[in-house]
């Protein structure tokens, strides 16, 4: 396996640590628009002697699926990690395909919103462009799997586990994501510095949140609707949890028997109330505005600009304490026939990612995941063709290489499965 990774920021820079100390590939291409960032993540695992002359910088500009497929085309590449924010999914799917190569996201095309009714009805959904293509991939003996971080991704493993393993019937499947983090500046204080991309957050955040229903099918809500206090465990404790739009609700679906699916965050209040004052000002619009500068008018994206004013999500884990839940609740009935209740999750802890990956945990916990899949992929027990979601595959091998100790060969994170009856 040679695999070209196409991001080097936070979750991208993980990737290639926590690749780096397995052996089931041959090559990784860390490639960047800023070569300097694709540098710095191999040299900080050559410091370490953990590159092994299997790591390779490489500038390649994601906008443009010619520059995708050439540089996989010139590296031999099999498989295409895309590790950079959704708005390029077209372009290094595009480029991925016309390589020749197998293709890996943990975010899927964006959405657009319904014209006329946006809270009720759905328009282009998360994902609609890339399922769009899937003839072209079965043609081509190739597979995307698409939404395989960890909210997409390990939720959607959780799906499928629940589904063979645990549950006769499913009433519903609940992604409910939770923390504890906190950010503090140099004097203690505790500051506003979100913990993943603000780009994304903002588009899944403020976009109209996606239910899914069996009757229904998919219908949307307003952003922020139906707040619940949902407790999370290994000492987090209860967070509210309102809707929001994630490709989960979008996923699930297609490959499990569920009557209800739906995606809940913790963003708390501060959080939400910025967001709202974003989209009041304007400040999250992806179009460009003309700005009078000293040298002129200059074409900037308000959103850009918002990004651009925030401390990069790579660079706070030395600022923050705490811990991230990712998980998924699951209602529904028992093999036994009996109701049954269960919250499927990992939790992943800030100090213990610094200390083994210098990595924070909310990107390190994303990028855990695809790693294991791609293993999965080296090793052929995970196949397909086509564009297929991380339901697609069986979760037992998944989880079960996800919890093997190091020692053992696999990857040492013990995933939580609460009865919750």
């Amino acid at each position: 396996m040679r695999i070209l990774l196409v991001g080097a920021g936070g979750v991208g820079d993980a990737i290639a640590k926590i690749a780096a100390r397995r052996s089931f590939y041959d090559t990784i291409v860390v490639s960047d628009y800023d070569l300097g960032r694709a540098e710095r993540t191999v040299e900080w695992l050559e410091a370490r002697g953990q590159a092994r002359d299997r790591f390779i910088a490489a500038q390649v500009d994601a906008s443009d699926p010619d520059s995708v497929a050439s540089l996989a085309l010139e590296h031999a590449i099999t498989h295409v990690m895309n590790a950079v924010e959704p708005k390029f999914v077209p372009t290094v799917f595009a480029g991925a395909l016309a390589a020749g190569a197998d293709y890996i996201d943990m975010a899927m095309s964006l959405s657009e919103p319904h014209p006329t009714d946006p809270y009720t009805e759905t328009g282009v959904k998360l994902g609609d462009d890339q399922f769009a293509q899937a003839p072209d991939w079965e043609t081509a003996g190739r597979l995307a799997l698409v939404g395989m971080g960890v909210e997409p991704g390990l939720s959607d493993v959780f799906a499928r586990y629940a589904a063979d393993h645990l549950f006769e019937s499913i009433d519903e499947l609940g992604v409910r994501d939770g923390a504890n983090l906190v950010v503090r500046d140099d004097l203690g204080n505790e500051i506003f510095a979100p913990s993943f991309s603000i780009w994304t957050t903002i588009e899944e955040c403020l976009n109209p949140p996606v239910i899914w229903e069996r009757d229904r099918g998919w219908y949307t809500t307003e952003p922020f609707s139906d707040p619940e206090v949902f407790d999370f465990p290994d000492g987090i404790g209860p967070v509210e949890c309102v809707n929001v739009e994630h490709e989960e609700v979008l996923l699930m679906p297609r490959w499990i028997d569920a009557d209800k699916a739906t995606f809940k965050y913790g963003l708390g209040n501060e959080f939400i109330g910025i967001l709202k004052t974003l989209h009041q000002l304007g400040l999250d619009k992806t179009d460009p505005l003309t700005v009078r500068s000293a040298n002129g008018p200059v074409e900037v994206a308000p959103r850009d600009v918002v990004a651009a004013g925030l401390p990069d999500p790579a660079s706070i884990g030395p600022r923050m304490t705490g811990k991230t839940c990712a998980g998924l609740y699951v209602t529904g009935t028992a093999p036994d026939g009996s109701p049954r209740a269960v919250y499927l999750y990992h939790v992943a802890d800030n100090e213990w990612t610094m200390a083994e990956y210098e990595s924070q945990c909310v990107v390190w916990q994303t990028a855990l995941n695809p790693v294991i899949a791609l293993e999965l992929l080296a090793s052929g027990t995970w196949t397909g063709r086509g564009v297929l979601g991380p339901e697609a595959f069986d979760a037992q091998p998944f989880l079960d290489l996800m919890a093997k100790p190091l020692a053992d060969g696999g990857y040492g994170q013990q995933w939580g499965l609460d009865e919750r009856g």
